[in-house]
């Protein structure tokens, strides 16, 4: 219950997070509409507005310009408001940054215009004021909704859980609960098209299971009694019974959120780059802006020009675009590794990525299954085919215990049936199946029978010793008829996953602790670069460090269990086929599902997130670089002059064409 406990609370934390966000994006929405309502009036009252776009005709009265003072205070302290606040705390915390520019800019036009109106000589821009505090408010509004965008995803994570479960009671009765009150070792029923409430096993019943949301897996993967079953997926056509293994926090579903926000949270590199871009354009905004005014005041320009000047300067210097440009893209692109079934913990390292040299393979489990299964067979009767070969064999071994054995039988869904099954101990097995009397033998069986193969069989069967296989001859009623070969199936996507990663310059290489004839084969098969054999587990990290020493960056891929020291030496360290259990210590990056061409889609994805950012980092620092002359004034001779609410136009468009290249990051 404790963990349970830990759970609800963990998923509260996470909802507030995004409460907040909320929360903030409907504070500036109120303060927009209530501020733009204000504003109309401020622009009719307006000398510039009158005369430009109400073309001459104009509203003045008695006393219109303490109208305008009063509508503009409210704007100032009700919309400029979180601008405000923001300057006291980016003070407290001694950091300046945007919200110091934003509160600058409208204070000093606030309090400028309002020495105008209580008589210093110059035109007041309040109207300027107003609209610039509408922008900035629309600016801030249409950030918050992009990051809560990004957020959604673990919303979404933590919306897969049902309300409720179907708890079976001690007497069989069927008694709908609260996932809150369900506990590990219950019997729960899943009718369906409902989701799972809770990571289990198979009891009763067979269906097939739709885990995409969470692994990435677009198939929905079929489930029999004993299967595992992961909370938040989703049934599929059959109704079964499971037991409640983990619930709450130790659950896959947890572990995954849980994951996804602490990357969300986590530093980026590139971050550090913006937060420096970001301290010094309000250094350059303050000096700037300072500067403008003081050499607009020796041009002999009047104090109000020079003001407005040194106001749009401030403005358009805001950092936005910046404050945006990097968590933006590290919060999307986090949320569409979750959804592939890519699970990012260290940010930095994921990073890296883009920059992998080599790749490490680990054999066992990554690139091929870690099981058995026949690889060739050999016929030396010629009016036998192979299946019926294979499945003579698969009769007669499906009794049998043994990998090899095992090998033959998942290979062949054996409908032939044995009798009088027997082991010949240490040299194979036999059987009576079709009243033929089949055997299964190795090697040294015929050694010791006197059987010989022709020259031409001999040799081949040779060869596949050679590549590390294990070969079993089939002999039926006495006759030699054909010969099966096994060995640890390569997995059919690894071919694909070493071609793209060596089309994208990346050296792969193999790591294992299998003798050097298998991991010759599988070398070859895959045409991999390099492989390193008979490694044993504690050595790995040495060789890990050997491929560093080359000076070439790192990842290294393996399931985690042995290979923990050497993720962990590795620049990047990738666990594949983590299943259910996510909690890999020492990986910075967990592939839930155990396909070779997800470390292709990291580094794909790697890549386009850090175009992304750089490409953001560039526009809203190339922007600032090239608008801020025009904002002080540059092009005055030329009759270009940019206005604070112009300059307020520009910034807010700039943070929403960042806002958008992030939304469009893909995982191509």
């Amino acid at each position: 219950m404790h963990n349970h406990h830990n759970a609800e609370h963990h998923m509260n934390h996470l909802q507030m997070g995004h409460g907040c966000h909320a929360g903030m994006a409907g504070d500036f929405k109120k303060r927009f509409w209530i501020s733009i309502v204000l504003t109309i009036p401020v622009l009719i009252l307006s000398p510039i507005v009158q005369k430009f776009i109400l073309l001459g005709k104009t509203f003045a009265f008695n006393g219109d310009s303490s109208v305008v003072f009063v509508l503009s205070t409210v704007i100032y302290f009700y919309g400029g408001w979180p601008f405000l606040k923001g300057f006291y705390d980016e003070l407290i915390e001694h950091k300046p940054g945007m919200m110091v520019l934003i509160a600058v800019a409208i204070s000093v036009a606030y309090f400028y215009s309002t020495m105008i109106v209580f008589g210093l000589s110059g035109m007041s821009f309040f109207w300027e004021l107003a609209t610039l505090i509408d922008i900035m408010l629309l600016g801030h509004w249409i950030e918050m909704k992009s990051v809560m965008g990004a957020g959604t995803a673990l919303e979404k994570l933590v919306r897969l859980l049902p309300a409720v479960a179907h708890k079976i009671m001690p007497d069989s009765t069927i008694k709908d609960v609260l996932l809150s009150q369900l506990t590990m070792g219950d019997h729960v029923l899943i009718k369906p098209g409902e989701k799972i409430p809770g990571d289990g096993i198979v009891l009763e019943g067979k269906t097939s299971v739709n885990e995409s949301m969470l692994t990435g897996e677009s198939r929905p993967v079929a489930k029999l009694v004993g299967a595992q079953v992961i909370g938040g997926s989703i049934n599929g056509e059959g109704a079964i019974t499971i037991e409640i293994k983990k619930i709450g926090m130790g659950s896959f579903l947890s572990q995954v959120i849980e994951l996804v926000r602490q990357a969300q949270e986590s530093k980026s590199k590139t971050q550090d780059l913006a937060n420096r871009a970001a301290k010094w354009l309000t250094l350059i905004a303050l000096g700037g802006g300072a500067l403008t005014l003081l050499i607009w005041i020796l041009l002999q320009q009047s104090f109000s020009f020079a003001l407005e000047r040194t106001v749009t300067v401030m403005v358009i210097t805001c950092p936005h675009a910046l404050g945006l440009a990097v968590p933006l893209v590290v919060a999307i692109s986090t949320a569409i590794a979750a959804s592939h079934g890519l699970l990012i913990r260290n940010r930095s390292a994921f990073e890296t990525a883009r920059n992998i040299d080599a790749i490490v393979f680990d054999k066992t489990g990554t690139l091929t299954e870690g099981k058995f299964g026949i690889t060739d067979v050999l016929i030396f009767d010629k009016n036998l085919n192979q299946d019926e070969l294979v499945n003579y064999a698969a009769a007669v071994e499906a009794n049998s215990e043994h990998s090899i054995a095992k090998g033959i039988v998942n290979s062949k869904k054996s409908v032939l049936k044995v009798e009088n099954f027997r082991a010949i101990p240490g040299k194979g097995a036999q059987g009576n199946v079709d009243n033929k009397e089949v055997k299964i033998v190795s090697p040294g069986y015929l050694r010791d029978e006197n059987i010989h193969l022709n020259k031409e069989d001999e040799t081949h069967i040779i060869n596949l010793s050679q590549q590390g296989k294990t070969v079993v001859f089939v002999m039926i009623d006495n006759e030699l008829k054909g010969a099966i070969a096994l060995a640890d199936i390569i997995r059919p996507e690894s071919m694909e996953a070493i071609k793209q990663l060596k089309s994208m310059n990346i050296r792969c290489i193999m790591l294992t602790g299998d003798n050097k004839q298998v991991a010759k084969w599988v070398a070859e098969s895959l045409g991999l670069d390099e492989y390193f054999a008979e490694v044993l587990p504690q050595d790995k990290v040495n060789k890990i460090k050997e491929v560093q020493g080359r000076g070439l960056i790192v990842g290294m891929t393996g399931d985690g269990v042995n290979d923990a020291p050497a993720l962990a030496q590795a620049n990047v360290g990738i666990a594949i086929g983590a299943g259910t259990d996510v909690a890999i210590e020492t990986a910075d990056i967990i592939l839930v599902k155990s396909n070779p061409l997800d470390v292709v889609a990291i580094i794909t994805l790697a890549r386009a997130t850090t175009r992304k950012m750089i490409q953001n980092l560039l526009w809203a620092t190339g922007y600032n670089v090239i608008t801020i002359p025009v904002a002080a004034g540059v092009l005055f001779h030329y009759g270009i002059v940019l206005s604070p609410a112009v300059g307020a136009v520009l910034m807010s468009l700039s943070t929403v064409i960042v806002a958008i290249n992030a939304k469009m990051l893909r995982l191509a």
